[in-house]
């Protein structure tokens, strides 16, 4: 079978299955598994330059609080036509995140044979395990997606076991710099199984930008910093958009040393299988649960900022 992904999420659950062989495309943001996918060819490209540019800049390239993005990727159908696919993954939640359904079905209408387009709309931590099972059974694999769901919702379960009846710390997960806006969807599912209080967003919401005072009145325990597809050196590059803001040395979390910049693109942002890493990520740092293997700093570091 042909796969094109064009979500990163997708094809780390491709990745998963075992069947990164059967990838022919993949976007320009697939980065996982390093030193396999690389060789998968590319079938999209971003409409800014993201990476000369401030997260305000970002933000209002893409659409604000619209969250629209509609110009935001350029896919190569000529491309698409080539490599002729069985199977297109890819999503209709957000267009800032991957090419959307809609953008994929247009471009495969004009290919020759019967391509499938299959879109992944995970809300819940629940959803992200059950999109594993059905791109399994999408890609003739039911028994392995059915496997991996299973141990992922293990790990899982083994970590609400180890947090069961701790105090339960309050937290506040940012997603994006400027504007800040909370992380929604599974994010607040992965806070509470690793024994937290997620503040600011509940499980599923499709959240939008929020007001600074919010967060402040708030009064989180625990800061999780973990802007969408930034990597924790970029994050970290830009961290003065949180830290300068009126009361943030008045927080809790930021009095107590308990801020963290996280590896959103990882284990936050995407909805694949290291979602479960996340949630093993987040226990450590709420209860210093012990995980294996132990978090690193490329996982999680403190910010070098005095409160």
């Amino acid at each position: 079978m042909r796969v094109v992904s064009l979500l990163p999420a997708a094809t780390d659950i491709v990745a998963e299955l075992g069947l990164l062989p059967e990838l022919v495309g993949r976007t320009h943001e697939c980065d996982w598994p390093p030193g396999r996918v690389e060789a998968v060819p590319v079938v999209t490209a971003s409409g800014i330059d993201a990476e000369r540019m401030g997260s305000r800049e970002i933000s209002d390239a893409v659409g604000g609080a619209r969250h629209s993005g509609s110009s935001l990727y350029t896919l190569d159908t000529g491309r698409l036509a080539e490599l002729r696919p069985d199977v297109v993954l890819t999503q209709d939640l957000c267009d800032v995140c991957a090419v959307s359904y809609r953008s994929a079905e247009g471009a495969v209408r004009v290919l020759e044979g019967d391509t499938r387009v299959v879109s992944l709309e995970p809300r819940t931590l629940d959803e992200v395990f059950d999109c594993v099972v059905r791109v399994g059974s999408v890609l003739g694999v039911p028994e392995v997606g059915a496997g991996v769901a299973e141990r992922l919702q293990a790990r899982v379960a083994a970590v609400r076991e180890h947090v069961a009846g701790r105090p339960r710390p309050t937290v506040a997960a940012i997603e994006w710099l400027d504007p800040v806006w909370p992380a929604g969807h599974w994010v607040p599912d992965q806070i509470e199984a690793a024994g937290g209080v997620p503040l600011l967003a509940g499980s599923g919401e499709h959240t939008e930008p929020i007001d600074w005072a919010r967060v402040v009145a708030a009064r989180p325990d625990v800061v999780v910093i973990m802007p969408c597809g930034f990597s924790p050196d970029r994050t970290l590059a830009e961290l003065r958009l949180l830290t300068e803001r009126p009361g943030w040395a008045e927080l809790p979390a930021v009095r107590s040393g308990r801020v963290w910049v996280l590896d959103g693109p990882a284990y936050f942002n995407r909805p694949g299988p290291r979602v479960a890493r996340g949630v093993e990520v987040l226990a450590q740092l709420l209860h210093d649960v012990p995980v294996e293997p132990p978090v690193t700093t490329a996982e999680a570091r403190r910010p070098p900022v005095a409160p």
